[in-house]
């Protein structure tokens, strides 16, 4: 979807040190990036350098860009394009609409939303469902998977949902937050508390108090490889952990999406002991009062980073039922599987596709007065 398209979308990603300015056509960068000092202190000048930075990217520009889509955090009202009170942008304060602002500066419409949203939209429609759905059809398999939940493991625990190609916002602008769904080992705190870069330093530690140096998670990482020095169990355990307790959030959502998971974010660079451990707990059973067991999910979780977790996610079991008194015959699938992978084409290019193509639906719908 929108690969063959020629409309162009000016893009930014929005990081704590840097804003990145760049445009898209077709779901390919076109431009050269423009990488400006972001400023987080004072509102005037942090506007000024949003203008700034799309000015020197539509002025490489052939054509007029159809719109502006970026990831900005929150907590905003996306829909309305005005950012609210940002604890790492603290010149955002009472509600500032950036959305608005940059319409009016540039003329062409502005989208805004959060960087989980637009990594589940861009894996959906131009990232890691369409590879996997290629791959099914490669093996031919009949299944086709039309849903996803994409899940960012870094400085937080983020998430978004596409259900059937639509971007799940929500009405308040909350669809697929997970960061702040019950912590299985800690109920009494969110989910984010053990699935973050603080999290990850804070097990290590506990398992491995003798190791005081200030590591980070590509520290651990190693360790855990036995590439550095240290404890490298509890390296191992660190990410295990994370995996778990990611897990156990992301059960509650899939049994409502019912689709297939991407991991992205800086974590996933720990993914060879983070998915195991994910697969694992969201195979879990759950009982009920009278002893019975049941999984805690109808589908059965498959690893698609390891081959064999990949050979039986293609695999095609369905068969062949009569339709009674007739002798017409149709397709029966009762295996019912998701597969939990890791993106492909990197966090940032996920967010950046998904910002483009969120543009673009959202331009296609009010066209066509949807």
């Amino acid at each position: 979807m929108y690969k063959n398209d020629n409309r162009i979308v000016m893009t930014l990603d929005a990081g704590g040190t840097n804003f990145v300015f760049t445009a898209i056509r077709g779901c390919r960068e076109i431009v050269t990036p423009i990488r400006l000092d972001a400023v987080n202190d004072d509102i005037e000048r942090c506007l000024n350098v949003l203008v700034e930075g799309f000015r020197q990217v539509e002025a490489a520009l052939s054509e007029k860009p159809v719109a502006i889509s970026f990831a900005f955090p929150g907590p905003a009202d996306y829909e309305s394009g005005i950012i609210g009170d940002l604890p790492n942008f603290p010149c955002f304060r009472g509600g500032v609409a950036m959305g608005p602002f940059l319409a009016e500066t540039f003329g062409i419409p502005v989208f805004i939303n959060n960087d989980g949203n637009l990594f589940a939209y861009g894996e959906a429609l131009v990232g890691k469902l369409p590879e996997l759905n290629a791959k099914l059809a490669q093996a031919g398999s009949s299944k086709r998977y039309k849903n996803l939940l994409g899940v960012t493991l870094g400085t937080g625990f983020g998430g978004g949902v596409v259900i059937d190609s639509k971007l799940l916002t929500g009405d308040n602008g909350c669809g697929g937050d997970v960061w702040l769904m019950r912590n299985i080992k800690y109920p009494e705190l969110i989910s984010e508390e053990s699935v973050s870069i603080r999290a990850a330093k804070r097990v290590y530690h506990e398992l491995a108090p003798e190791d005081t140096r200030d590591l980070s998670p590509k520290d651990i990482c190693e360790i855990a490889d036995g590439l550095a020095e240290g404890n490298a169990e509890a390296a191992r355990a660190s990410f295990e952990e994370m995996g778990r307790v990611a897990a156990s959030a992301m059960v509650h959502a899939l049994d409502i999406v019912d689709g297939v998971v991407v991991i992205g974010g800086g974590l996933a660079g720990a993914s060879k002991y983070i998915v195991p451990a994910m697969v694992k707990e969201m195979n879990s059973s759950v009982a009920t009062f009278s002893g019975a067991s049941f999984p805690c999910m109808q589908m059965k979780a498959l690893d698609l980073t390891c081959a064999e977790g990949m050979a039986e996610f293609l695999q095609d079991r369905s068969k062949m039922v009569q339709v009674p008194m007739t002798d017409k015959f149709v397709r029966y699938n009762d295996e019912k599987k998701i597969g939990v992978a890791v993106t492909s084409i990197g966090t940032s290019t996920a967010i950046s596709l998904g910002a483009y193509a969120y543009a673009l639906a959202q331009i296609d719908l009010k066209e066509n007065n949807l």
